[in-house]
């Protein structure tokens, strides 16, 4: 089942600011939130598919990606490049529990709490990383898997990320009894109402840390190496960016991790030119042999192709294989290699090449006589890249 547009599932235009997008999240997602609607699971996935949809466009970067490319812009790690793809209800609500938590009737329907539970943020949110990548033409063509070393901030495993000493040394926070938020009631024409905020004591975790680990001094994270398997899908083009999800920097104490943003880089064919999803490629020939003819072998982006040119083939003539272009991402869509053909004229010639060319210019075979039916110049560039 594909994937409904992000724009389309918030209910706002493509050109919305921030501001109207987060108040658009705000009202699907209490439309659909679990504690207004317990046991229905279509309500459920409509909750994550908004969650999902602010992820993205609530980030300057993602929101470019996808608006340029779609899905497939975000289609880096197989979740359409939502980080959330195998999020559950509680790490929503720990990322985009302020949403809740800040509004005014958020207490009516849980404020971000499950069931009566208290969602705790689990630390801080790790920040994203790029990392870039340069593929050749047949990488790009075939799609391909890459493993690459990142440098980041990667889980403590001396506390396992919690940043503390040990197990006795994290204590629940006094000042929210380990809920993480604190709630206040206020008095309005309305009568009494009740609203929840993230606990500024512990900063939403529920708990905190007395003793810190000796090895990350609390942040319950340290700076290392990692090897990430990127799964690249065909057809993605210079300036691509595919996002990650959950490979970024890890979070401070058990903070859910940043993405891995990869910035696509083609590496330049010696041979080819890309345009698109066409390839294009400079045929250079004799003019004996665009007299006569020849089979001839051209590059293409798989290997080897050969091609016919026809006696009598004008300069500038432009052969189309088809199908020999690159594909398009997560599509059926492929381009064409352009063959532009150009007889090379000779800049240096012996006495006796020269008598023999003077013999035959006078020859009637040998005065320009241009097809009428011949496209013209600007035909065949429009033609080229279209």
């Amino acid at each position: 089942m594909s994937k409904r547009d992000y724009y389309e599932v918030l209910g706002v235009s493509k050109g919305a600011p921030a501001d109207e997008i987060k108040k658009a999240y705000r009202k699907v997602a209490m439309q659909f939130h679990p504690d207004r609607n317990p046991g229905d699971k279509a309500a459920e996935e409509k909750f994550k598919e908004a969650a999902e949809a602010y992820e993205v466009l609530s980030d300057a970067d993602k929101r470019a990606q996808y608006d340029r490319y779609g899905h497939a812009g975000l289609a880096g790690n197989g979740r359409g490049g939502f980080s959330g793809g195998n999020m559950n209800m509680d790490d929503i609500f720990s990322q985009f529990g302020d949403i809740f938590g800040d509004d005014l009737f958020g207490s009516f329907f849980g404020g971000g709490r499950r069931g009566g539970g208290a969602s705790r943020s689990r630390g801080v949110r790790g920040s994203n990383l790029r990392v870039k990548i340069k593929l050749n033409y047949e990488e790009i063509a075939k799609g391909v898997t890459k493993n690459i070393k990142v440098k980041k901030y990667v889980s403590c495993t001396t506390c396992s990320g919690s940043g503390a000493k040990d197990r006795n040394s994290v204590q629940a926070c006094t000042t929210c009894g380990g809920s993480g938020q604190v709630r206040r009631v206020s008095n309005t024409f309305l009568g009494q109402m009740q609203t929840v905020t993230t606990c500024p004591t512990c900063n939403g975790e529920g708990s905190i840390v007395t003793a810190k680990c000796a090895v990350c001094k609390g942040e319950g994270r340290v700076y290392g190496e990692e090897t990430v398997t990127i799964d690249i899908p065909a057809g993605v083009q210079e300036g691509m960016q595919l996002s990650v999800g959950g490979r970024g920097n890890a979070g401070e104490r058990g903070g859910a991790p940043g993405d891995l943003i990869i910035l696509i880089e083609e590496e330049q064919h010696p041979d080819l030119h890309r345009d698109g999803l066409n390839v294009a490629f400079e045929l250079h020939i004799s003019f004996s042999d665009a007299v006569f003819g020849l089979q001839a072998e051209v590059p293409t982006i798989d290997g080897k192709a050969k091609i016919k040119i026809p006696p009598g083939t004008q300069s500038g003539k432009i052969f189309r294989l088809k199908g020999k272009g690159f594909p398009g991402v997560n599509s059926y869509e492929r381009g064409d290699q352009l063959i532009h053909v150009n007889v090379w004229t000779p800049q240096h010639l012996t006495p006796e090449e020269k008598d023999v060319l003077e013999k035959l210019s006078d020859s009637p075979n040998f005065q320009p006589k241009p097809d009428k039916n011949e496209r013209s110049f600007f035909d065949k560039v429009r033609e080229m890249f279209s």
